[in-house]
């Protein structure tokens, strides 16, 4: 719909005035609040709506910068109340209230988490003493940098703990894990393949020359044990890319790392497109499972479902 040129007048038809301070703040939300038939203040005016950024010290009274945007998504003028700021002297977040902040966000979505009607559903269901702009900005300014903080060392040991916990809750349908289902990402351009194999390696035309050239390579190649330093720290710079990129933190992108058999093309195609690059699924925990089996009408299932190659790739990715 064609954005409202009325949005920012009062129902008496007068446009609504803002007073914001000078900055970066304001030469964003300056051309929509003219645009919807606002005006902007040079100087804190009575009767004006004076805005204020979430997070920084503000007077009673002051209104989140939010509401300038809310209002232009949803394409209507919101009620001012729900985005009045706290005053100063806010009360400190216990650590009881940061983990009910991170469990009640854990899943929600970057868009969902960004955005503020998560957290006024929070602030009304009583889930910590505080305001949803405190708490959104608790969040997105204290507890999901922690959680995208990449690891601080290169020691392959804690770097297989990270991925042993998010393929863990990778295969939460099983009640039982076995250890040796943990999925490593282990290679420099190829997470999850051995040193100088490539995707050309795995096209091998029919379906059974594809999987007997994977029982030869099985025998031949030697485990990865992921010992070098230098291919882990690659590893690392990846997945801190991916996350800076997507705004998501190190499950979410080590998630998708498993889901698309370490590729790391596909993965970055999945995490801004939630889609496989190449048209097929992604893999799931059944889907591993029915890998297992040996079984060959299980098997030419999976080939139709994902293709040959994918199938032949997802072997070597497992054992990897």
């Amino acid at each position: 719909a064609a954005r409202s040129r009325s949005l920012f007048l009062w129902d008496d038809g007068r446009p609504m005035r803002f007073y914001l301070r000078p900055g970066l703040a304001k030469l964003r939300l300056a051309p929509l609040v003219l645009a919807g038939g606002g005006r902007l203040c040079r100087v804190q005016e009575p009767g004006a709506v004076l805005l204020a950024q979430p997070g920084e010290a503000a007077p009673d009274g002051a209104v989140s910068t939010e509401y300038v945007t809310e209002c232009v998504e949803r394409n209507q003028r919101l009620p001012l109340e729900p985005f009045l700021l706290a005053a100063r002297g806010r009360l400190a977040f216990t650590e009881e209230e940061d983990a009910a902040l991170l469990q009640a966000a854990r899943g929600q979505g970057t868009v969902r988490v960004s955005g503020c009607a998560l957290w006024i559903e929070l602030e009304r269901s009583g889930l910590t003493r505080h305001s949803w702009q405190a708490m959104r900005d608790r969040y997105l300014r204290h507890l999901r940098p922690r959680l995208c903080e990449p690891p601080q060392t290169e020691d392959p040991t804690q770097m297989r703990g990270l991925f042993a916990a998010a393929n863990r809750e990778f295969e939460s349908t099983e009640s039982e894990s076995d250890s040796s289902d943990v999925a490593e990402l282990s290679t420099q351009d190829g997470v999850g393949r051995s040193p100088g194999e490539t995707a050309s390696d795995l096209k091998t035309g029919p379906e059974n020359s594809a999987f007997r050239d994977i029982k030869l390579e099985r025998q031949k190649r030697p485990k990865s044990t992921c010992s070098s330093s230098g291919v882990v720290g690659q590893v690392v710079k990846t997945m801190e890319h991916f996350m800076e990129k997507f705004a998501v933190d190190l499950f979410t992108v080590t998630q998708a790392f498993l889901k698309n058999s370490g590729d790391v093309e596909a993965t970055s195609y999945f995490l801004q497109t939630g889609q496989r690059l190449d048209g097929y699924p992604v893999w799931s925990r059944e889907d591993d499972l029915e890998l297992q089996k040996d079984d060959e009408h299980v098997r030419n299932k999976l080939i139709a479902k994902f293709g040959a190659e994918n199938v032949a790739k997802r072997i070597v990715f497992r054992e990897t």
